[in-house]
């Protein structure tokens, strides 16, 4: 492609950005842009190179190989090796992609894949070089994907990969796939831990993907569990009021950067396919249902489709979930009736199980969670903001840090404030801690240390009361739960220099950055 038709691209993109507070991941562009002529690799934003290099898991897990990053552990049980290796794993991101293979009772090529956004294969997921650090990942992000974000309308096509196998009627069995029992103490097989489900509005009538979990019933049935405020649960509870069953497909094993868009907070009204096609610069190929007639990834793995009654109500959980606890006990929840399978010819399941933070399922959130809200920021119109990150330890959602620079009285206060309250920052959140622009907030210690030196008990914590949360809230009573009071509150912590006599505040006993870049260049072989 020549230099003016890709500037002539991101000029369209730009030109239709809106300036949008509501919309958590920034504005989008009108979807009419002729997607055709751009191409998968383009060099902007100060010369780093960009390039997706897979479009299914496949591909993806091809990479991660040729990267070295990749382990094969055959002979594994479903019913507790997988859970166990998973809990030694994914705490760590120096640890592999473990890919498990020859599950006993289960058929020969039938793969579970796990721990995919760990070591330098989680830059190469979102298409970035691997000397990025995570900060300058979650900031490449955001500059590269989100500041200019469009979307690209969906491709279909007659058929796809998903179709190799196509099971309905009595073939229907989704207990022989080699699901896990992820948590010594859960309810059942959760076979939706690195899955989306695709709904769409009976309304408005807008594809939604959504990440919930899903377990195994039986043969025929799942059930899953989507909290309230959820476009899933939205569009699941207009089905509800009309009385009518939900058509739904549940994706097990598609590419990762579909999957990692379906775990973000996008826009209302907005389909996660379209703004994955804008991310690649190309449209996602679909094939229609042969049940349902929804949208589904032409290259995925396994999928499952069928109808959600919405009279129909079975047990589901305990699970532990992603605040490391089994927050949410038993209880009935809606389930799909499952009349096809659709799977590729030894089909990879991805996946994702939340473990007690941090995990990998807090670091991908982390790299987009904290883009996403730099960006609910500025839109809001809070200057300055330097940097923001979404700890893992937190699970992404509640510890948040957040550096300015000071520019007027109250700056602080307003940067607290809109990060609790705005889209991605209002769910299941805590604390946030607004530093200044010295403090790496992605750096859990020095995060601390600016709090617990440049803030007062006293004067320097505002009380958020009656915002939103979850079910899954270990901290939320059980007799508030059973009202349906699923509200916490929140602790914004200003750790700036005081405005006021910020010039007067002691100085930092560290190197400055110049003699700190020199240490590191004369003196690193120590650490090494």
């Amino acid at each position: 492609m020549s230099v003016a038709k890709v500037e002539k691209v991101e000029k369209v993109a730009k030109d239709a950005l809106q300036d949008a507070m509501s919309n958590p991941i920034g504005a989008v562009a009108t979807g009419t842009e002729d997607p055709r002529p751009i191409v998968k690799t383009i060099e902007r934003h100060d010369g780093l190179h960009v390039e997706l290099l897979y479009d299914d898991l496949r591909q993806w897990l091809a990479e991660a190989e040729r990267l070295g990053e990749v382990r094969v552990i055959s002979g594994a049980s479903w019913q507790e090796d997988i859970g166990m290796a998973a809990e030694i794993a994914l705490h760590s991101d120096a640890a592999p992609c473990l890919v498990f293979d020859e599950v006993p009772g289960c058929a020969k090529g039938h793969r579970v894949l796990t721990n995919f956004f760990g070591g330098k294969r989680k830059n190469m997921t979102l298409g970035f070089p691997a000397h990025l650090n995570k900060l300058e990942l979650s900031e490449a992000f955001l500059e590269h994907y989100l500041k200019d974000l469009k979307r690209v309308p969906v491709q279909e096509v007659e058929t796809g990969p998903v179709f190799e196998n196509v099971l309905m009627g009595d073939d229907v069995d989704v207990t022989k796939f080699p699901t896990p029992v992820w948590h010594e103490r859960d309810g059942g097989r959760y076979i939706g831990t690195g899955s989306f489900n695709i709904t769409e509005d009976p309304e408005e009538h807008w594809i939604n993907l959504g990440t919930y979990r899903v377990m195994i019933q039986d043969k025929k049935t799942v059930g899953f569990y989507i909290s309230p405020g959820k476009h899933g649960r939205i569009h699941r509870d207009k089905y509800q009021a009309r009385n009518e069953p939900m058509p739904t497909a549940i994706v097990v094993g598609g590419d990762p950067l579909t999957f990692l868009m379906a775990c973000s907070e996008t826009p209302y009204g907005v389909s996660e396919y379209e703004l994955v096609g804008g991310i690649r610069n190309k449209p996602v190929q679909v094939v229609r249902g042969k049940v349902t007639g929804l949208p589904i990834p032409a290259n995925a793995e396994l999928v499952l489709e069928g109808f959600v009654d919405p009279s129909k109500r079975l047990l589901e959980g305990p699970f532990g979930e992603w605040t490391g606890y089994y927050a949410s006990d038993t209880r009935p929840e809606p389930v799909l009736d499952i009349q096809a399978i659709y799977h590729r010819n030894n089909p990879i399941m991805l996946g994702c199980p939340p473990l007690r933070p941090p995990d990998e399922l807090a670091r991908y959130r982390a790299v987009t969670r904290s883009a996403l809200l730099r960006q609910n920021m500025v839109k809001a119109g809070v200057p300055d903001v330097r940097a923001v990150w979404a700890h893992e330890v937190g699970t992404a959602r509640m510890l948040v840090g957040v550096s300015i620079t000071q520019r007027y009285p109250g700056h602080a206060t307003q940067a607290g404030h809109v990060a609790c309250q705005c889209h991605v920052g209002a769910y299941a959140g805590k604390y946030v801690i607004v530093v200044d622009e010295d403090i790496d907030v992605s750096n859990l210690d020095e995060l601390i240390w600016a709090m617990l030196t440049r803030s007062d008990p006293a004067t320097s914590i505002d009380i958020v009361h009656n915002a939103w949360s979850t079910p899954l809230d270990p901290r939320i009573s059980p007799e508030e739960k059973a009202k349906g009071n699923f509200t916490n509150s929140r602790a914004i912590i200003d750790a700036c220099r005081p405005f006021f006599w910020r010039d007067k505040f002691p100085p930092v006993n560290a190197p400055s950055p110049a003699v700190m870049k020199k240490a590191r260049e004369k003196f690193g072989y120590l650490l090494e």
